[in-house]
Order: structure tokens, then sequence, then C-alpha cells
């Protein structure tokens, strides 16, 4: 075969694939296809966009009901503060005043002191005040425990 006659068929061909887009079958079932497309794409974006305010909607209900519980918290707070109970331990604490016919007692620190007992552990030891050690110590300390299968 020769060049001239292989340009002529490729030429055939590309001519026929034109005519091919120039009916209007073809052209009609295209702008179809490019109408669905766009259709479907519409259709995503509505339903990504609902999702997102149905979450914020959820999250907005959940501050609202968190608030509410907030709220009604305070109220009965208020309620407790409003009421005679509180005010006597107020009113005693505060002030060192008591009920009528009741006597207050003032002790000094170092004669109520000298009449207590020390505390004691199980072992009969006198317990001393624990120092707390820092949370870095009490990490180490927890992994130390866990790999050589200590209890606490």
């Amino acid at each position: 075969m020769s060049l001239k006659q292989t340009l002529q068929n490729y030429f055939e061909t590309a001519f026929r694939a034109a005519l091919g887009l120039r009916d209007i079958r073809v052209a009609g079932q295209v702008v179809f296809g490019i109408i669905v497309v766009l259709v479907s794409w519409s259709g995503v974006k509505a339903i990504d966009t609902n999702y997102q305010l149905q979450q914020q909607i959820t999250t907005l209900q959940q501050q609202n009901d968190l608030q509410q519980l907030e709220n009604s918290n305070l109220g009965l707070q208020n309620d407790y503060y409003n009421s005679d109970q509180y005010l006597e331990l107020s009113a005693r604490q505060n002030f060192g005043l008591g009920l009528p016919g009741e006597k207050e007692l003032i002790v000094p620190k170092n004669v109520a002191l000298a009449y207590t007992v020390p505390i004691s552990s199980s072992d009969g030891t006198s317990a001393k005040p624990a120092v707390e050690a820092p949370a870095y110590q009490k990490n180490i300390q927890a992994w130390v425990n866990f790999f050589l299968h200590r209890q606490n």
C-alpha cells in the first residue's frame, strides 16, 4: 500500500467520524449525557451540603443541652444558697455565730493537739503525711510496676 493510499484511508475515516458528530442523534446523546452528569453533580453537592448542615445542627443542639444543664445546676446552687441551712452554716463558719442557747468554745491549737493520738498504719508504725510525688515519677513507677507485674 502506498503512502497516498494510506493517507486517503485515514482522511476518509476521519471524515466519517466527523459526519457521525454532525448527526443530530449523536449530538443529542452527547448533550443528554452532559445534562445527566451536571444533574448528578448537583444532587451530590446538595446531599453533601445537607449532611454538613445536619452535623452543625447536632453540634448546636448538644451545646444547647449542655448549657441548659449548667443553668439548672446554677439554679439548684442558688436555691441552696438561699436556704436557711446554708445561712446557718455560713454564720457559724464565717462569723462564729450559733443558735440561741449554744456556747462556742475556743480552744488553742497547741492544747487541742496535745490530746490527739497519732494516726498509725496497719503495721503499727505511725504514719507520716505522704509527700506527693511529681506526676512524672508516678508515671515511671506505674510503668515499672506494670512491667514487673506488681500490684498496688
